[in-house]
C-alpha cells in the first residue's frame, strides 16, 4: 500500500507542477502568454499524468481488496514484482490513453483567435480555437477519458463492493471499524477525482467554460493539497508520532519557561 502511495504522491506532485507554477506566473506577474509548443506539452503531461493517477487508483483498489478479502494471500500476490509492473501498466495506460487525442490535436489548424478561455491548456479549450471540423479529435478525446475515468471507476466500485461486503461479515465492532479505516482515505480521494473528473470530460460537448474552471480547480490544486492531510492524518501511526512531537514541544516549553515578577 505504502509503496502505492509514493507513486500517487509523485504523480499529483507533476500533475500540480505541470499546471500551477504558470498559473501562478500568470497571477502574479499579469505574463497570460504561452508559446504553442509549451501549451502543447502542459496539455499532454497534465492527461498522461491525470490518466496514470485513475489507473494507479483502480490499482490502489485492488490492493484493498487483497488485504481484506484474501488477507492470508496478500503477501503471496501482492509481491514486489508484481507492484512494480502495476505501477508501469497503469503509466503506459495513461501514456496510450492520450498520445492519439493529443496527435488528433497537433494537426488542427489554428487561425487568429488564439486566447484561450481557461487557466490552462486544456483540450477541450484548445479545440474551440481551431478553425476547422474538430469532431473526429472530440470524438477520440471523449472515447479515451470514458475508458479511462469510467473503466478505473467501475473497476473500482467493485473492489469496494467486495470489500464492503467481507467487512460487514468481521463479527466485531472493533474488526469492522479498523477494516473501513484503512479504505476511508483511499475512497474520499477517489470520490473527489472521479466525480470531478467524470463531470468534466466524459460528458458532451458544449458546456458552460466557467464551470468547467472551477471543477478544473478540484483536480488541480484541491485534490493535490489535501490528497496528504487524508491520507496521512487517517492513518494511526502518523496521529501517534504527531501526538508525541506536540508533547515534546509541550513539555520544552514548560521546562523552559521563565517566570518574572515585578
Amino acid at each position: 500500500m505504502y509503496f502505492f502511495l509514493w507513486n500517487l504522491s509523485c504523480l499529483e506532485i507533476l500533475i500540480t507542477t505541470s499546471i500551477v507554477p504558470k498559473v501562478l506566473v500568470s497571477l502574479l506577474l499579469g505574463y497570460k502568454t504561452i508559446s504553442y509548443p509549451a501549451c502543447i506539452a502542459q496539455c499532454y503531461f497534465f492527461f498522461f499524468l491525470g490518466s496514470s493517477d485513475f489507473v494507479l487508483l483502480a490499482v490502489m483498489a485492488f490492493d484493498r481488496y487483497m488485504a481484506i478479502c484474501n488477507p492470508l494471500h496478500y503477501a503471496a500476490v501482492m509481491s514486489t514484482q508484481l507492484c512494480l509492473w502495476l505501477v508501469v501498466g497503469s503509466c503506459a495506460a495513461g501514456f496510450l490513453a492520450t498520445i492519439i487525442p493529443t496527435i488528433l490535436v497537433l494537426q488542427l489548424p489554428f487561425c487568429y483567435a488564439n486566447s484561450i478561455d481557461h487557466f490552462f491548456c486544456d483540450s477541450v479549450a484548445l479545440m474551440k480555437l481551431a478553425c476547422t471540423d474538430t469532431s473526429l479529435a472530440e470524438l477520440v478525446s471523449f472515447f479515451s477519458s470514458t475508458t479511462i475515468l469510467l473503466g478505473s471507476f467501475i473497476f473500482t466500485v467493485m473492489s469496494y463492493a467486495y470489500i464492503i461486503r467481507t467487512i460487514l461479515k468481521i463479527p466485531s465492532a472493533s474488526g469492522r471499524h479498523k477494516a473501513f479505516s484503512t479504505c476511508s482515505s483511499h475512497f474520499i480521494i477517489v470520490s473527489l477525482g472521479y466525480g470531478s473528473c467524470i463531470f468534466m470530460y466524459v460528458r458532451p460537448s458544449g458546456s458552460n467554460p466557467s464551470v468547467n474552471k472551477m471543477v478544473s480547480l478540484i483536480n488541480t490544486v484541491l485534490t493535490p493539497l489535501l490528497s496528504p492531510f487524508i491520507f496521512t492524518l487517517r492513518n494511526q501511526q502518523v496521529k501517534d508520532a504527531v501526538k508525541v512531537i506536540f508533547n515534546r514541544h509541550a513539555d520544552y516549553s514548560k521546562n523552559n519557561l521563565k517566570l518574572g515578577f515585578g
